[in-house]
């Protein structure tokens, strides 16, 4: 029996060739940095987009070997400088712990290969802008998988604004609640700054709901004052440098204001991030858990719009990659996210695709929010 994973890359080949029968396009090869959850999602969703992974690296040999295996990738290297510097691989995908992808990806940048980094993108904007200035040296494509911008309903609020139908942006209330850090005996590597980065839950989710606001309204965060909080001191006996939660309210270039609420220690929610947009003629609102609809409300009534591609804007109904009633998630947004990637990597310039620039400002905007906790004032944001 052919893998999932493969058929799919045997149909997205297909559509590859021309009308004049002309040979389908060569695969892109992948390389794997890491061997955990998101090593996993990513290399489903290289395969998916038709890509081929052909090696992967990790902390160490033994560790590449049992992820190599798991993952059905053949080559397992003993090293991250053997991947990068491995001429079979074309686009590095760094999936590896926060503090490491800054280094990670500038070995792979400098190696020629194209990077699909996780985020945080780096763990400071320092290192973010020297990311982003040595893919745009090399020529090469380097992007964040802010996968949430690929949920059609998503791109179906974006169009929406831009077209006025919400008319003038008022207010945007966004919030991202998960609870697999509720209880002090959770640890995770996450919780040390030196693997995870001095920011836990804003750099790692609320990174994502940022982004999701500003892509969807199409304007910037300006200014903002935020609080922290922490729920354990300590986990499974180690102290805890990182916080829990973070709250934030801000103004936009724009001049629309807004909260911004993120947790993972909330109890019963697993991964539900909500972005509630008002305009002067109509509110929008998104819940990842539940992505087949876009709410709708005027003041004579409100509505759900389904994901249903003959209805949607050319952008959603592109991403709508099955018929209405057959239910996509995060696994097709991600499948979506690596396709126009590869795509640029191709050539291409796919609408709305979060590069390097994103991540270095969603690392701008999470320094803003630790200062302005730290401090107890209000921040600008670059």
């Amino acid at each position: 029996m052919t893998p999932p994973g493969e058929v799919a890359a045997v149909g997205l080949a297909l559509q590859g060739e021309t009308a004049g029968g002309a040979a389908p396009v060569e695969p892109l090869r992948v390389g794997i940095v890491g061997g955990g959850f998101m090593a996993r999602v990513h290399a489903g969703a290289a395969r998916a987009a038709g890509a081929r992974v052909v090696a992967l690296a990790s902390s160490s040999a033994s560790s590449a070997g049992r992820a190599a295996g798991a993952l059905g990738v053949d080559t397992a290297h003993e090293t991250v400088d053997d991947l990068v510097r491995d001429p079979r691989v074309d686009v590095v995908h760094v999936c590896s712990p926060n503090a490491t992808h800054a280094p990670v990806a500038l070995a792979a940048l400098a190696a020629g290969k194209h990077v699909i980094c996780e985020k945080p993108l780096a763990t400071s904007a320092a290192e973010a802008t020297a990311l982003v200035e040595a893919a745009a040296a090399g020529g090469l494509v380097g992007a964040v998988p802010f996968v949430y911008r690929y949920h059609p309903m998503v791109r179906e609020a974006r169009a929406r604004v831009a077209a006025g139908e919400a008319g003038r942006v008022l207010s945007v209330r966004g919030s991202y609640l998960q609870d697999w850090l509720l209880d002090s005996g959770d640890v995770d590597w996450r919780v040390d700054s030196a693997a995870g980065g001095p920011s836990r839950a804003f750099a790692d989710i609320g990174s994502h709901l940022v982004d999701l606001l500003e892509f969807v309204i199409g304007d910037r965060l300006a200014r903002l004052t935020s609080t922290t909080n922490r729920a354990h001191d300590s986990r499974g006996g180690t102290r805890v440098d990182t916080e829990d939660e973070a709250a934030v309210v801000f103004e936009t270039l724009g001049g629309a204001i807004g909260t911004l609420f993120v947790s993972q220690v909330a109890p019963g929610r697993k991964n539900r991030l909500l972005l509630d947009v008002s305009g002067t003629a109509e509110s929008l609102e998104f819940s990842q858990e539940e992505p087949e609809t876009l709410w709708v409300g005027r003041r004579s009534g409100a509505r759900l719009v389904p994901r249903d591609a003959s209805i949607l804007s050319p952008d959603a109904a592109r991403l709508s990659t099955v018929p209405a009633g057959h239910p996509m998630g995060y696994v097709d947004a991600f499948a979506a996210f690596v396709r126009d990637a590869h795509d640029a990597v191709r050539g291409g310039a796919p609408e709305g695709l979060p590069t390097f620039a994103d991540g270095l400002r969603a690392a701008r905007v999470t320094e803003a929010v630790l200062d302005s906790a730290a401090g107890r004032t209000w921040v600008d944001v670059p």
